[in-house]
């Protein structure tokens, strides 16, 4: 992806495009470390890897046929409508 230093205000900024950021997992307004390594801007993530998942690539993961096992939960204690 190519783009370009611009100005806002007083300083300086460049834009990201949101395929981008969906490629890395960031967000609009989400916290990121900027650095410079060997000459190049690096930009990070602050938030540690885990807890993000995509519903429809954990579906995809599932084996072809499976069938959800039903689990018996005891007999009825209160007022459950089922």
């Amino acid at each position: 992806m190519l783009s370009k230093v611009k100005k806002w205000g007083n300083s300086q900024g460049i834009r990201i495009s949101k395929k981008l950021l969906e490629d890395v997992s960031l967000q609009v307004g989400e916290e990121i470390d900027i650095s410079v390594q060997e000459g190049k801007i690096v930009i990070e993530s602050t938030k540690k890897a885990h807890g993000r998942y995509n519903i429809h690539d954990l579906i995809g993961q599932m084996p072809t046929g499976y069938v959800a096992k039903e689990e018996d939960w005891g007999a009825p204690v209160g007022k459950e409508a089922w």
